[in-house]
């Protein structure tokens, strides 16, 4: 009789379900750490901090790179400005926290002065080789009038605008005379070796 009460016990004890906790949680196996199909998005936050020395030495070897390049070679400027305004971009955010500073104030003026200048005379300069090779194609295959094509009819006038653009760009930016020289007087020469036209110094080139 002990033993069939025991057996019976037993029994119900192993047919009965798990009671749920007093708070009535259950617990429930790990989930993994993401699912199949998509991650959990993670927010990355990074800061980039220059100090005042960084952010001069930074200028300088801009500053440097830039005005020691031959302006006048526009393959060299098409293949490198890109990449001159991405460093000038990233330059103008470091240089926030410090431009109240007159030394990083000015150099950082002295670099803004300096691209201003090169995209100008970069403009000038590409529309004097435009006027020399359509001057070139005017005359001809080898200068022998075979398949000329049309001449420009305001040479004069393009000229005298490029004279006084030179003129405009020597009195405004009198610090950058070497780099103006370089690209819109060069050119100028350039120009008047095909097409006859008075300007300043036109005979610092010998003719």
């Amino acid at each position: 009789m002990l033993v069939a009460r025991t057996a019976a016990r037993a029994a119900r004890s192993v047919c009965q379900a798990p009671r749920a906790p007093a708070l009535g949680l259950v617990a429930r196996a790990p989930q993994p750490a993401f699912r199949l199909g998509g991650l959990a998005p993670r927010s990355y936050v990074t800061v980039a901090k220059y100090t005042r020395d960084d952010v001069l030495a930074k200028l300088d070897g801009f500053h440097s790179e830039v005005f020691s390049a031959n302006w006048a070679d526009y393959l060299y400027l098409v293949y490198n400005v890109p990449f001159w305004e991405a460093e000038m971009e990233k330059l103008t955010s470091c240089v926030q926290p410090y431009l109240h500073e007159a030394t990083v104030g000015e150099k950082f003026k002295e670099v803004q002065e300096m691209m201003d200048v090169l995209y100008a005379c970069e403009d000038v300069r590409d529309h004097i080789n435009e006027l020399c090779e359509m001057g070139t194609r005017a005359s001809g295959f080898m200068g022998t009038g075979w398949q000329a094509e049309e001449k420009v009819e305001n040479l004069d006038e393009n000229a005298k605008k490029c004279a006084e653009a030179y003129e405009k760009m020597l009195e405004k930016h009198p610090t950058f005379k070497p780099k103006i020289e370089q690209t819109i007087g060069h050119g100028l020469a350039i120009l008047r070796s095909k097409h006859k036209f008075k300007w300043g110094s036109m005979h610092r080139y010998f003719f």
